[in-house]
This record gives structure tokens, sequence and C-alpha cells, in this order.
């Protein structure tokens, strides 16, 4: 699927329409008012950004991209569930990155509702109709889940 979203490049203006996609440090410049009525902006986080940052701001933003440097850093994950159950956030919470297949059923759990994904084998197999199932959890998220055989186990739906 296309991506509306054009990523902005550092000395590139601010279009008068589109979807853009920029860096937080330079959200953070457009706080003071460059935004134009026809332009849609998503921003891009690092593990390290905090998400707190963007809440005042959130009716503002059209999309926010949480970046997997490595699979193995999960730091997004809890940037997810912040957004989503801590300061609502409702719009598209997207992962960007190094996301292993087995990861994305994991990441639906948190918030996220969109993927670009830059490992080869996972664009391969989700291109081959593979889709991962977990049944069970053993962390319960926010939402209403089906218990499982023991109490801390969690049932998906």
């Amino acid at each position: 699927m296309a991506d509306r979203f054009r990523r902005l490049g550092d000395d590139e203006a601010l279009p008068e329409t589109g979807s853009v996609l920029v860096p937080a440090s330079r959200w953070q410049g457009l706080e003071g008012g460059e935004h134009r009525d026809g332009c849609e902006i998503g921003v891009e986080l690092l593990p390290e950004d905090p998400v707190e940052d963007l809440v005042p701001h959130r009716e503002r933003i059209a999309m926010i991209a949480l970046n997997f440097p490595a699979f193995t850093d999960g730091r997004a994950y809890s940037s997810a569930r912040l957004l989503r159950e801590r300061f609502g956030f409702t719009r598209e919470i997207r992962a960007t990155g190094d996301i292993l297949l087995d990861q994305i059923p994991f990441m639906l759990r948190c918030g996220f509702s969109a993927f670009a994904i830059s490992h080869g084998p996972t664009r391969r197999a989700l291109a081959d109709g593979h889709w991962p199932e977990v049944p069970i959890y053993l962390q319960p998220v926010g939402r209403q889940e089906a218990p499982g055989t023991r109490p801390w186990m969690r049932l998906s739906r």
C-alpha cells in the first residue's frame, strides 16, 4: 500500500498541502505556528524521545511513527501503550524500522495500527500471506481479555 506521508527533509519547507513526516526535533520547531491548514503532519519518535512532549499537541498530529532501530529494542512498545491508554491518542501509530514477523501481534496489542517494515524476510513473509497468531499472552493489556487457565494468562480474542 502506498504511504501518504512523505518524509520531509531537514531544510525542506512545509508544503501548503499533503501529508509529511517530520522527526521530533523538527516538530518542536513547528510548534510555534508553521502549520498549514491543508498539511497533515506526522511525527517520528526515536526510542529515546519522550512521548509526553507530544501530548499537548496530539490533536494537531495526524500520525505518530515509533522507530525500532533494532528488533531487540522494545522501548516503542511502552510508548505506544502510553499514547493509547494514558494519553488517549486515537490516530495512527506506526511502527517503523527493524520489525520481525513474530513481533507484529504484540505490537497490535500495544496500540500500533500501521507498519513500515525494513526487515526483508518479514516483508517477504507478509507479501506471501503469512500472519503470526499468538493465542495466549502472559501479560494483560488495558482492554478486557478473557482469562486463561491461570490467573496471569490472557487469551486473545
